[in-house]
């Protein structure tokens, strides 16, 4: 297929997995789809799957979108989340997400995105948005990016200074807008101990009901 026919046939999807656009994918279609990014025409984003030059597509999709089609399950959390809620005063450039899976980091021309595991039964407490494109998305809801961030940070909380690691060790802020008892939900998925203590001293820190 010449690449004319090929973007007008696929400009309309906002990603190209191999699998939808070659069905079976013979050695040819890898071999062909490596020139074409040679050439800039194409940008792979990972294995299997690439998105169409920015001259040529006529959707553009989010970080947050390529976040959730790079890796799946996944939905995005941690410090990135924390950031977009304003709960850390840091600017996080890389898109965090955690997932079911293996911890996993990918880099490509759109930035970097990495992937932390939680255990399945914790994996909820997000919701689906749609980006500028109207492309869906799944985001940790405030509470679940904390809790996310404390479980794959507990080791680093000492017993007797949690509020403490919170506030300067996290540099954590805007903790009075959490709801209480969607800190108990989530922080409860986890059942870990300590993650319940955690959770009891941060609802003590203030938060609506």
């Amino acid at each position: 297929m010449k690449f004319g026919d090929f973007k007008v046939k696929f400009r309309n999807l906002p990603l190209l997995p191999t699998r939808v656009v070659f069905g079976k994918v013979s050695g040819e279609d890898l071999n062909q789809l490596g020139r074409w990014c040679k050439q800039g025409l194409l940008l792979q984003l990972r294995r299997g799957l690439y998105i169409l030059g920015k001259d040529d597509r006529k959707i553009e999709p989010s970080r947050l979108y390529l976040a959730g089609q790079l890796y799946q399950p996944s939905y995005v959390s941690l410090e990135y989340a924390l950031s977009r809620y304003s709960l850390i005063p840091e600017r996080v450039a890389d898109v965090t997400s955690v997932s079911t899976k293996k911890t996993a980091r990918f880099s490509n021309d759109f930035g970097t995105f990495s992937y932390q595991t939680v255990k399945s039964s914790a994996f909820r407490g997000f919701i689906s948005v749609k980006d500028e494109a109207g492309l869906p998305y799944f985001i940790a809801e405030p509470e679940k990016a904390v809790a996310d961030f404390i479980y794959l940070n507990l080791g680093k909380i000492p017993a007797g200074l949690v509020e403490k690691t919170l506030l300067e060790s996290f540099r954590f802020q805007h903790l009075d807008s959490l709801n209480k008892n969607k800190v108990t939900a989530y922080f409860g998925l986890f059942n870990n101990t300590k993650m319940r203590e955690i959770g009891a001293v941060l609802r003590g820190m203030g938060g609506k009901v």
